[in-house]
């Protein structure tokens, strides 16, 4: 069965939205792990720190159909789409890995990437998913992801570890 990783962030009720999107998550895969939560200062803009996390399910959904449900879990938390690249976010899913699919996904995958470049270029997205899948390698470099995130530039991008209350109370 396809293993899925998923990175999630929210700069906007950001505490709030994470726990809606994870439990929404929880019921669509049974077998959800998340990494510890982390905070981290916005890039490429002023604004709001962000949480973000990882999440890895093993799935039998197609990568269209995962994409889809994606889209509509991002839509139905307020993501504004017509904002640009850089900006507040209520709800941010993007797609990791997929197995060990590589390469542009065009059509009814609606363009995507895989493995998504951003892995090795954020600190927010490659610490906690080495943390998830310490061993797995990342198909376009040919590294562990521990490796990846051992060798990171880590002044670089500020990151630390949220006081996250998954209750909300």
């Amino acid at each position: 069965m396809p293993v899925l990783s998923l990175s999630l962030g929210s700069n906007i009720d950001a505490a709030n939205n994470i726990r809606k999107a994870v439990a929404a998550l929880r019921a669509e895969f049974d077998n959800l792990r998340c990494s510890t939560v982390y905070e981290s200062e916005a890039l490429g803009f002023s604004g709001d720190n962000f949480l973000n996390l990882v999440v890895v399910a093993e799935t039998d959904k197609r990568l269209a159909a995962v994409l889809v449900y994606f889209k509509q879990l991002e839509d139905s938390l307020g993501r504004d789409r017509s904002q640009q690249g850089f900006s507040p976010r209520t709800i941010d899913l993007d797609i990791l890995t997929y197995s060990d699919e590589h390469g542009e996904h065009t059509g009814s995958d609606c363009g995507i990437v895989l493995p998504r470049p951003e892995i090795t270029s954020n600190a927010f997205v490659l610490r906690p998913l080495a943390e998830l899948l310490p061993a797995q390698i990342h198909i376009g470099t040919g590294v562990s992801f521990s490796h990846l995130w051992a060798d990171f530039d880590k002044p670089s991008q500020r990151l630390w570890p949220a006081l996250f209350n998954w209750s909300g109370q």
